[in-house]
């Protein structure tokens, strides 16, 4: 029989401050998303405080000033770090590995195998105590037969103090198992979001154990497939596997958020070319080539004082590329086409479409020169992410990125990147 086990940070973002700033444990931490618009991540205490996942932070700032809440801007790139550390050390932990999330990761744990140990739940044990000593952060261990009672006992660790941080649901019987579902909420299931949730409420079916006990054919035919399968997982019938291969993505997106409204072209003309280049570098990274570019802008919706305006559109490739400059000059085309003067901008963003292997590269017929320009364009590009790799993030950029960026997005409270910029290190002082 396959066991499942499902390892999660908690709170990670917090989590992630925490490490490098001690001051914040015990407080109450909120982190924002870009802009400084809602909370993404809060701590324990901010739960406490009655602060909702998604909340816009202008609406519980006296709440927060009244009890301390401390607010921080999204720093990404030391939670991806972080992630990368913790993702590591669990694939020592299991011989199959399904990184899910950046703080959610699917173990395989087959009793025997890869010198494992044969007692799960000491062994979720072992998982939480070596994440927490080499990396500071807390996480919660889930076991169960099918990946959807893995996310199950995942929720139930966190959440029942009882089981101390890993929660076994293989080794319980039916009738304890059943008596775990009837206490939770069909909506916490893996899978069921709230439309779904509420259809199912109003089929008299509130519970996880109310969906384990439906006519699976009967849920296929009102939701879907996927539906059908999640009830058969609740039963202990594993139907989803491991994904272990990490395929390349089909779109890539990169869009912000202005953090004041942006009235000229050349600001977005140099937000748009930040943006290519961002996504460029994650298309060669996956090694792939994009065909058609696609760009958009557009105001603020919910300024309703401001004229509203938006438009995208999609420029197709002559020839597939990942050249930067390629691609950019598609982009800033398009824009041309779409910008009209005299708004508000809020927001624009590129979308690298139609992606292929860089192996399928497929020439035109007669562009043998073309061909050649194209590879020693892919050269450079390469050669300056190699660059940026070893000497920091824009080391080399284009200038059309611009220097100050004053239409970046606000991040007033990020906290230094500890562990990826070398001027940001933490410093121990010893006493």
């Amino acid at each position: 029989m396959s066991i499942f086990a499902l390892v999660d940070g908690n709170n990670f973002y917090v989590s992630c401050e925490r490490v490098f700033n001690p001051y914040l444990i015990g407080k109450p931490v909120v982190v924002l998303s870009n802009n400084d618009g809602c909370a993404v991540a809060r701590s324990e205490e901010a739960k406490a405080l009655g602060i909702k996942m998604g909340v816009p932070w202008f609406q519980v700032q006296s709440l927060a000033q009244k009890h301390g809440v401390i607010a921080l801007s999204s720093n990404y790139a030391l939670y991806a770090d972080m992630s990368n550390r913790m993702m590591t050390l669990l694939g020592h932990f299991a011989p199959h590995q399904e990184i899910y999330s950046i703080d959610e990761c699917f173990l395989g744990l087959n009793p025997g195998l890869g010198g494992l140990n044969t007692n799960l739940t000491a062994h979720g044990q072992a998982i939480r105590q070596r994440i927490k000593r080499w990396l500071g952060l807390p996480v919660c261990v889930g076991i169960g037969p099918t990946k959807t009672l893995a996310k199950m006992a995942n929720h139930i660790a966190k959440t029942q103090p009882y089981w101390q941080g890993v929660c076994d649901l293989s080794i319980l019987s039916e009738t304890m198992l059943d008596d775990l579902l009837a206490a939770i909420e069909v909506g916490e299931v893996w899978g069921i979001g709230r439309r779904i949730r509420e259809k199912l409420n109003n089929l008299n079916i509130n519970t996880a154990l109310a969906l384990k006990q439906a006519d699976a054919d009967f849920i296929g035919r009102m939701f879907s497939v996927t539906a059908k399968r999640t009830v058969m997982e609740l039963r202990g019938i594993s139907i989803l596997q491991l994904d272990e291969t990490t395929s390349g993505k089909k779109q890539i997106l990169c869009s912000r958020s202005f953090g004041t409204p942006v009235t000229h072209y050349t600001d977005l003309q140099e937000a748009v070319t930040s943006y290519i280049i961002r996504a460029a570098e994650k298309l060669r990274c996956q090694s792939s080539l994009a065909h058609a570019v696609h760009v958009y802008i557009r105001t603020n919706p919910h300024r309703k004082r401001d004229a509203q305006y938006q438009q995208g559109t999609t420029v197709t490739l002559s020839e597939s590329a990942c050249d930067t400059t390629k691609l950019l000059q598609a982009a800033l085309w398009g824009l041309k086409r779409i910008y009209r003067p005299g708004y508000r901008y809020d927001k624009a963003g590129v979308i690298l479409m139609n992606l292929i292997p860089a192996g399928m590269r497929q020439t035109a017929l007669f562009t043998n020169d073309m061909a050649n320009a194209a590879n020693k364009a892919q050269s450079l590009t390469e050669t300056i992410d190699l660059i940026n790799r070893r000497m920091g993030k824009d080391t080399l950029s284009l200038a059309g990125a611009g220097i100050v960026k004053n239409w970046h997005m606000k991040r007033r409270h990020k906290s230094p990147c500890y562990t990826t910029v070398w001027k940001e290190l933490a410093i121990a002082h010893c006493h």
